[in-house]
């Protein structure tokens, strides 16, 4: 009894194995019979894949935003140390979404004598050309989710015309003229399977990843309206050159002559 049962799990599972040989057997025929065009699509699919690794890596909120960097500027600003935030800012270990959109805006708020009225829209500008960046890397997805049917849609066509050539050049009784047909259309359906199968994903990360970089813009915008208004309550004053009255001061400029002085 035991021998029996052994019998048919090993049967089991030599049966298993052949059907899994069979399978790959099979995609490798889908993936060959594509032609060049299929070999292209199946290119792109490899570079789409490491895209979305590298994305997926890089879009995330604590590497955009890093919660030890968050609390570190909120301790410099709250006191006002506002050199000291823009020397961390500005500091190439700490390079990320948040300090260089923050960045651009103290070196406004300690130069320029109305640094505090300047600094919000600066930062503004900073925010939409960081976010604009980071739109730019998704691109790449975007163009291969828009180029593989396309690609797909030439295999198509390049199947089609093939078929019937065969139609028009074969005669009935050749023997090769149904497997030329069949091989023909093959082409045109597997391609156009490959695009598709590159494309649908692509497009899909590809929007994913849009809404994740406006997710994360968002909170990026509170997170640094926050630590202006933490730069306001610290009352810290904007710098200039001289002659110019600093926000909330007195005048800096020299003090005017006296009238009725020496030779008067």
């Amino acid at each position: 009894m035991n021998s029996f049962s052994s019998a048919l799990l090993f049967a089991q599972e030599a049966a298993d194995s052949a059907e899994s040989v069979e399978s790959a057997g099979s995609l490798m025929v889908y993936i060959t019979a594509g032609g060049v065009i299929g070999w292209i699509i199946i290119a792109l699919s490899m570079v789409a894949v490491g895209l979305v690794v590298v994305h997926a890596v890089q879009i995330r909120r604590t590497a955009l935003l890093p919660p030890t960097q968050v609390l570190a500027i909120r301790d410099f600003l709250g006191d006002g140390r506002v050199q000291e935030a823009l020397d961390y800012c500005s500091n190439g270990s700490n390079d990320t979404f948040l300090t260089r959109i923050l960045a651009p805006g103290l070196t406004r708020f300690i130069r320029s004598p109305f640094g505090a009225f300047e600094i919000k829209q600066v930062l503004e500008e900073a925010g939409q050309e960081q976010a604009a960046r980071l739109y730019r890397t998704t691109d790449g997805l975007g163009i291969i989710g828009t180029v593989a049917p396309l690609l797909g849609l030439l295999g198509t066509v390049q199947g089609m015309i093939g078929a019937f050539d065969t139609v028009e050049l074969s005669a009935v009784n050749d023997a090769n003229y149904y497997a030329a047909l069949a091989g023909n259309i093959k082409l045109a359906l597997v391609t156009t399977m490959l695009g598709l199968i590159v494309a649908i994903p692509c497009v899909t990360l590809f929007t994913v990843f849009r809404n994740r970089i406006d997710g994360i813009a968002a909170e990026a915008g509170q997170e640094l309206d926050r630590m202006v208004l933490m730069l306001e309550a610290s009352g810290a004053s904007s710098g200039g050159p001289a002659g110019f009255a600093r926000p909330g001061g007195g005048p800096t400029s020299p003090a005017a002559p006296q009238p009725g002085g020496a030779g008067s």
